[in-house]
């Protein structure tokens, strides 16, 4: 076990024990300090502290104990992985269709985490459990750029800064149909759960979160469909499928938004695809210990390219 020790400066203030230790030590957020001392890993001159709140006195010495994270209850997969990059504190891979992300009821394994549990041998954990964290998701049936991180550190500065869309840029390609009238456009309506079926998400709600994207058509293909590129400034849940949907412009071959008929040529090509034509093909970033930008790009995959070829005149 590791023992960080910290010593209150004589004749300042008398600060809160979560903000104290916060302050002092850059590897841990308040959050964290604060489960700490409910797990009586603080100690306040000798004594497990039970409040995070606590007032400190000047001369006090605070003593921080860093338990080494313990194995998760997830068991490590030696799945194949196409690494874009990789270093000690992150992991960007580029994902296949009908990988889920995380486990979840039905899909206990094969799943993203199974593969970086096996791949990843210098996890530091992410919340005291040996295990990567997923900073950002992809649909299951959706491809393409995905980072992780391997420390707690890195876990929560990247995830403040797609918050905060600091310096991040995602890109997607899609196909619609049918197509925009427009060249390009920006959509920006509030976002949540459908009112009606609790399992889809809807941008006509009368309350919700912001939700904005940008998009521009690459090319205009046959039967009415266009390759679009959008731009996320928020990152929603579907965000991208239900915002084309909404405006009228559904992806082809998503079943849960898109649309039940197809023109003959159409309608082949979301079959032969099986799948929701969404790729994420660029992700940058400021790395949130190095401080250098980092620039992923992914091409579409086979199928998105036969889709693609299909569908040119």
């Amino acid at each position: 076990m590791e023992e960080r020790r910290y010593r209150v400066d004589d004749g300042g203030e008398r600060p809160r024990l979560d903000a104290f230790v916060a302050a002092r030590d850059s590897g841990l957020s308040r959050a964290q300090v604060q489960r700490l001392i409910e797990d009586g890993d603080v100690l306040v001159n000798g004594t497990a502290a039970d409040k995070a709140g606590q007032k400190l006195r000047p001369g006090d010495d605070v003593v921080v104990r860093i338990r080494p994270p313990v194995p998760v209850a997830l068991v490590a997969e030696a799945i194949a992985l196409v690494v874009l990059h990789e270093d000690r504190h992150l992991i960007a891979i580029d994902k296949p269709a009908g990988m889920v992300v995380h486990p979840a009821p039905g899909h206990a394994g094969g799943t993203l985490v199974n593969a970086l549990l096996a791949h990843c041998t210098d996890l530091a954990g992410i919340g005291g459990e040996l295990r990567p964290g997923i900073v950002h998701r992809l649909d299951k049936d959706t491809t393409g750029v995905l980072v992780a991180a391997k420390d707690d550190a890195t876990h929560q500065a990247l995830s403040a800064a797609f918050k905060a869309k600091t310096q991040i840029v995602r890109e997607y390609l899609a196909v619609v149909a049918p197509a925009p009238g427009p060249a390009r456009g920006t959509i920006r309506t509030l976002y949540g759960r459908h009112p009606v079926d609790r399992k889809r998400f809807s941008s006509k709600v009368e309350t919700g979160k912001p939700a904005i994207t940008h998009w521009q058509v690459v090319e205009r293909l046959a039967g009415g469909a266009a390759l679009i590129r959008c731009r996320l400034e928020t990152g929603r849940t579907h965000q991208i499928r239900v915002h084309m949907a909404d405006a009228g412009w559904p992806l082809v071959g998503d079943r849960t938004y898109g649309r039940r008929s197809l023109p003959a040529p159409l309608d082949e090509a979301a079959a032969e695809l099986g799948r929701q034509a969404l790729h994420a093909a660029r992700l940058d970033f400021d790395h949130p210990i190095t401080g250098a930008r980092i620039e992923l790009a992914s091409e579409p995959p086979a199928d998105f390219r036969r889709l693609l070829e299909r569908l040119r005149p």
